[in-house]
């Protein structure tokens, strides 16, 4: 068993895929962050956006 770990700890295959988890894991929370501090903003525009493609739609229908 001592062996088994002592060669488990040695091993460094997957680190590199397990920088990678970690550095999405802290992307993820930096995006999850700056949308609730910044959700307003971004609602109202989308909002505006759509707003202005709806009239740019109707006025193109006529």
């Amino acid at each position: 068993m001592k062996k088994f770990l002592n060669a488990f700890a040695r091993d460094e295959r997957g680190v590199s895929a397990m920088e990678y988890a970690v550095l999405a894991g802290i992307v993820i929370l930096a995006l999850g962050a700056m949308a609730s501090t910044y959700k307003s903003n971004i609602s109202s525009m989308f909002s505006n956006l759509f707003s202005q493609v709806s009239t740019a739609q109707s006025k193109a229908g006529k």
